[in-house]
């Protein structure tokens, strides 16, 4: 038996942008970008390490709404497209900078990558869902799932036939893409309010993720503090993140990604050179993005040059952050074991994205990081939170605190002067939708398909993103139109059904629109 256990989390999650009508808007972007930037280079990883007989153990959980999009066949064409014109970029790039030898090093460098990644992405004919899916089923990793639409659930609790409906509602799209319920759910911004485990083991769920102070300030002390999970009253284990681990990559002034000499996210050709040059690669009214063509390190603060990448140096430095970390972790566990009756667990929960998308060398790392772990040392064992509940099925009850994660850990993130407008239009069309559930138990199609498509509306409006894009400040436009729309096309769709003259031309168009969680059923709100 190992000293300790390392619970390595990736959350991926986006919020839902969809636009058939309209193929330049840009927030679709987010997703061809983390497609490129982090799932396909996860990807690469993970199968690599099953090539070589690495037996790494790490969670994955998809939240329901990219699990939609990325099986989504209008925006997988449209990835590929994007994923075309990265290549035509690349060559137009290595003619560019044929006569400055370093930038056209890394030109190379991408134009390389980009043709790797559509050979991957061809592989797996577009399907990443299915290639986690093929992951888990080879024992490598445990895939999970969020709630619907990430909704935050401190701020929701009162009304509880939503929540439930979140809740069921993802359980559901999982078991359709892998065959199986779900072992742990995300609950969007590790948002808990006690009570919603008993949700989640009555959809099937055995376990969900807190942060550190859920765990510490639960109604009874933890023996062990967040190092083993607690059982909630209803069963259902509740792990927290560990801290310590957590800082040495998140933290702005200690963690990994800020090194000098890694590539800087910040520094793009597409807003460093002319428009006559990138305009066709970027938006077509002229709006400057993200190519992801970077050619500078993140560079010193008080130099005001960058120095000009150099993707050797950076990748010897993921393997010494990789063999930093993974030495940190033995030391902990063996501090830890000293104290506890069973290993330790130390629980790193991480958004996915940061793992190359924002920090280019994150995938490196995560591979060097696994395969020492197995080939280095015997002190630690990688594990997923399904594994330990098997291994280590007798653990504390106790009620985790309402918390979440982000500034200060209660809610503050999610609810303060730019976006507490939001709950009043959500709790009223909450309370709307249980109305409408209970009051058609038994409707004609064109009511059921109305209904279900409030049911949509309604979770769309729930969305975490948008109070989260309110706070941060980045495309706040964007977040508040979506937010009033799903509002809108709710209201209306409530008021048609009540009087029973429902549109059934401007109804499809929603549907297409809008057409998250096919089989969603609106009877889940009725309970």
């Amino acid at each position: 038996m190992p000293t300790g256990y390392l619970a390595v989390v990736l959350h991926a999650h986006l919020p839902f942008v969809r636009h058939p009508e309209d193929p330049t808007v840009m927030e679709e972007r987010w997703l061809y970008e983390a497609i490129t930037g982090t799932y396909l280079p996860l990807l690469e990883v993970f199968e690599g390490m099953l090539a070589d007989g690495v037996p790494f153990r790490c969670t994955v959980s998809l939240s329901a709404p990219l699990i939609t999009m990325l099986t989504d066949d209008l925006l997988k064409q449209r990835y590929a497209d994007h994923l075309d014109d990265l290549i035509r970029l690349g060559d137009k790039e290595l003619e560019r900078t044929k006569s400055e030898p370093h930038y056209h090093r890394l030109a190379k460098m991408y134009s390389d990558r980009f043709q790797r990644l559509r050979h991957t992405w061809r592989c797996h004919d577009g399907n990443l869902v299915r290639a986690f899916r093929k992951l888990q089923d080879a024992g490598r990793l445990e895939v999970i799932t969020s709630t619907a639409t990430h909704a935050f659930f401190p701020l929701l609790d009162r009304n509880w036939a939503a929540l439930r409906a979140q809740v069921h509602t993802a359980a559901d799209l999982y078991q359709k893409h892998f065959d199986q319920r779900p072992r742990g759910m995300w609950l969007g911004e590790c948002g808990y309010v006690p009570g919603c485990d008993e949700l989640l083991r009555e959809a099937g769920i055995r376990y969900f993720f807190v942060d550190t102070h859920a765990i510490l300030f639960a109604d009874s002390r933890p023996v062990y503090g967040v190092n083993a999970p607690l059982y909630c009253p209803t069963g259902v284990a509740a792990f927290g993140r560990d801290t310590e681990s957590s800082e040495q990559v998140w933290s702005a002034k200690q963690g990994y990604p800020g090194d000098p000499h890694y590539r800087d996210f910040y520094r793009d050709i597409g807003f460093d050179l002319p428009m006559d040059y990138i305009g066709p690669h970027v938006h077509p009214e002229g709006h400057r993005m993200y190519t992801g063509f970077k050619y500078q390190a993140i560079t010193h603060a008080q130099l005001h040059d960058k120095w000009v990448y150099d993707p050797e140096v950076a990748r010897g430095k993921a393997g010494l952050h990789a063999s930093h970390f993974r030495g940190n972790r033995e030391q902990q566990a063996q501090r830890l074991a000293a104290h506890m009756d069973r290993p330790p667990l130390i629980v790193s929960p991480y958004d996915a994205e940061l793992y190359g998308h924002w920090w280019y060398e994150g995938p490196i790392f995560l591979n060097d990081l696994f395969r020492q772990i197995h080939f280095d040392q015997n002190v630690i064992e990688t594990i997923t939170p399904g594994d330990y509940l098997e291994r280590h099925p007798t653990n504390q009850v106790a009620t985790p605190c309402q918390s979440s994660w982000g500034a200060k850990g209660y809610s503050e993130h999610w609810c303060n002067e730019t976006n507490a407008w939001t709950y009043q239009h959500i709790h009223v069309a909450a309370e709307r939708m249980a109305a409408l559930a209970r009051g058609n138990p038994t409707p004609a199609a064109l009511t059921r398909r109305a209904l279900n498509q409030a049911a949509r509306e309604l979770m769309l409006a729930q969305s975490s993103d948008w109070p989260f894009i309110m706070t941060t400040g980045t495309t706040v436009p964007y977040a508040t139109r979506r937010f009033n729309e799903h509002i809108v096309r709710f209201t209306r769709l409530h008021d048609e059904i009540r009087d029973g003259h429902i549109s059934e031309p401007w109804l499809a168009t929603v549907e297409g629109q809008d057409n998250i969680f096919p089989d969603v059923d609106y009877r889940l709100y009725a309970s």
